[in-house]
């Protein structure tokens, strides 16, 4: 009997094992549905907050998939009118103040966006995790009352900014609540915190975003969207150059 028993939970923990390998991929994709979308329009405000004070910016952004994107700053006025675009994997950032237009590119896509704790690095890569990262289940922990999954991600094409990434996932929701992100020695980089959870267009979708680069000083960056919409009409106009000065 004890050896039938033994036998028993041996295969069980073997199953269990098989579920949690062939069910991470599809945590992944539920997080991806939930996060990504067609196209979207999504107002926000961003609070830098540095080591000696803090500022507030308001903006509004188009995105259409993961290749085309356009944003522009509302305020305050140092900042307002000064917009951005994304195609493909090309970065151009519009300046009321000089009336030029210039290119990031390269290392310049490391630097700090308005002085935040997001690179432009960060907002260039829209891509779904399931295209970039490998997963596997690592664990389940309790993050503000909501029991989420750990998911380890690796890195299986090379033009991703973080080597890996650890993310804890509403086991219910399928929204990340935290993230960890690693170079390739292992450090850890920058660290996000997501709340305000609620469901927009029968998805669900967190409002509110902590992000820390941990290399630098500072409380790190809030984000809220106070307005997100998705699947909308964008027209095209909007993703050229020519958007950029108007």
């Amino acid at each position: 009997m004890k050896l039938a028993r033994s036998i028993f939970f041996s295969f069980l923990l073997v199953l269990t094992g098989m579920v949690y390998s062939q069910s991470a991929d599809e945590i992944i994709k539920k997080v991806d549905r939930n996060m990504s979308a067609d196209n979207r329009i999504v107002e926000s405000s961003m609070a830098i907050h540095g080591k000696r004070n803090s500022r507030t910016m308001t903006s509004i952004s188009y995105a259409v998939g993961d290749k085309q994107s356009f944003t522009e700053y509302l305020s305050p006025a140092r900042e307002k009118g000064t917009k951005m675009l994304k195609l493909e994997d090309q970065l151009w950032i519009y300046s009321p103040s000089t009336d030029r237009t210039i290119q990031i590119s390269g290392h310049m896509l490391r630097q700090s966006v308005m002085g935040s704790d997001f690179s432009y690095e960060d907002m260039m890569d829209d891509r779904e995790l399931l295209d970039m990262y490998n997963a596997a289940i690592s664990g389940e922990e309790e993050i503000d009352g909501r029991k989420t999954i750990v998911l380890d991600l690796t890195a299986k094409v090379e033009d991703v900014a973080y080597f890996s990434r650890k993310i804890w996932v509403d086991a219910e929701r399928f929204v990340p609540l935290k993230e960890e992100l690693f170079a390739k020695s292992g450090q850890l980089l920058k660290r996000t915190n997501l709340s305000d959870v609620q469901k927009i267009d029968g998805r669900w979708f967190p409002l509110k975003i902590i992000y820390k680069d941990m290399l630098k000083t500072g409380k790190g960056t809030e984000m809220h969207f106070t307005s997100i919409k998705f699947n909308q009409e964008i027209p095209k106009y909007i993703f050229s150059k020519a958007a950029l000065k108007q």
